[in-house]
């Protein structure tokens, strides 16, 4: 049995705002991954159907590999793609799918639901909880500092 992973945010910006921050590669680029990650290869274009990937560097110096496919993209308020963690020989491990829908709230505000499908329970459904709570903190941060200019 799977176990979604779903987070809810509220964000103070315009829906169309938060939308761009995760079609758009150049901003994507600027929130994905952990604090302390590096982002040496990627194309997070969630734009457009087709493929995605990103290699991570994290703090420690390991180097990981997710990869998919955007499956659907309804402006300004859905993005849904595959993922898959790739090996130390960059085979493809199972597929989880990843929706991240968006709302308009009164003030310019948005809320994001982001639900990761087909997960295991137990460490893989913990780390992936783990890792979008710091993700979705990093678009905060990165949401909060392009308005603020």
């Amino acid at each position: 049995m799977t176990e979604p992973v779903v987070i809810e945010r509220v964000f103070d910006a315009p829906r169309e705002v938060v939308f761009t921050f995760i079609t758009t590669r150049a901003l994507a680029t600027q929130w994905w991954g952990h604090d302390g990650m590096s982002l040496p290869e990627e194309n997070l274009d969630f734009s457009r159907l087709g493929p995605w990937f990103a290699q991570v560097v994290g703090a420690e110096g390991g180097r990981y590999k997710m990869s998919g496919q955007v499956t659907k993209v309804v402006p300004p308020s859905l993005v849904a793609f595959t993922w898959g963690w790739h090996d130390e020989n960059d085979a493809r491990g199972a597929e989880s799918h990843v929706m991240i829908m968006l709302d308009a709230l009164d003030g310019d505000r948005t809320r994001l639901v982001l639900r990761h499908g087909h997960l295991q329970p137990g460490p893989q459904r913990d780390n992936h909880s783990k890792g979008w709570v710091a993700t979705l903190a990093r678009l905060e941060k990165a949401l909060a500092t392009s308005l603020s200019n």
